[in-house]
């Protein structure tokens, strides 16, 4: 049976401090709200450290089966839930996670493009990019300190349970620079005065830049290997970063075998 908690139990101020990037640094852990993401982190075999629930959100769950693995529950009351929740309608479930504890070097060790998320400050658009990592093949993902924040809540919710099961790093640009050089990475910037993406082609194993929607790679990047732009039909404005990123990200797993990679002039 869950444990009722009072809207003074410690715990409660605990959690509500998770909601801070500072809150979720001393304490080591992050909030994923909704019984989906509880669900998608069991699939991940991803365990939290404990949920908490209303009366109406134990109805979404099976508490029992955490509980039976030694996953504590707790019951608070609707008013105290809401003030953990950061949205306006809250689901009345959430879990509290460990923050995995990943080098930038380790996230580049792995198979597949890196995506790097330079100066991507939206928080949807780095959660939807996480997504599109997972979906495309990526090794992992490289948020740029001071972008979103990989483990802020609207992130999480935005990545759909990606979050759990793609490796993510938070970087600085000399030190990706410098970590890319000796991991044998390129890194190629989406820019709009680079070579034409279709025809160029991404290499298997680069790291793939995204920047800001307004500004793109260039505040936050002060050099890469090469830049490419996406090949657009009319002169609208710059693309969604999610969107310019999945589709650099897409063009990067369909290079990986039939496509030829044009060689730098």
């Amino acid at each position: 049976m869950p444990t009722e908690l009072s809207p003074h139990n410690p715990r409660v101020a605990q959690v509500r401090e998770l909601r801070t990037p500072r809150g979720r640094r001393a304490e080591g852990r992050f909030a994923a709200e909704g019984p989906t993401l509880l669900d998608e982190a069991d699939r991940s075999g991803l365990h939290p450290r404990e949920i908490f629930t209303t009366a109406g959100g134990l109805e979404r769950f099976a508490a029992a089966r955490w509980e039976a693995d030694g996953i504590p529950v707790y019951l608070v009351p609707d008013r105290v839930f809401e003030r953990l929740s950061d949205l306006e309608t809250p689901t009345g479930v959430l879990a509290v996670f460990d923050l995995p504890a990943r080098a930038v070097a380790d996230v580049l060790a792995g198979d597949g493009p890196v995506l790097l998320l330079a100066g991507v400050n939206d928080p949807g658009n780095a959660g939807t990019l996480v997504r599109s990592a997972e979906a495309f093949g990526a090794a992992g993902v490289l948020f740029g300190r001071g972008g979103a924040d990989p483990f802020a809540a609207k992130v999480v919710r935005a990545a759909m349970g990606s979050l759990f099961r793609v490796p993510v790093a938070v970087v600085d640009p000399e030190e990706l620079l410098a970590a890319a050089a000796a991991a044998g990475r390129p890194v190629i910037a989406t820019d709009t005065e680079g070579e034409d993406l279709g025809v160029v082609g991404i290499p298997a194993n680069a790291v793939l830049a995204v920047g800001n929607e307004r500004r793109g790679v260039r505040d936050w990047l002060p050099r890469w290997d090469r830049a490419v732009r996406i090949r657009q039909r009319s002169p609208a404005e710059s693309l969604n970063a999610a969107v310019a990123g999945s589709i650099v990200l897409y063009e990067a797993m369909r290079c990986q075998d039939p496509c030829q990679v044009a060689e730098k002039p």
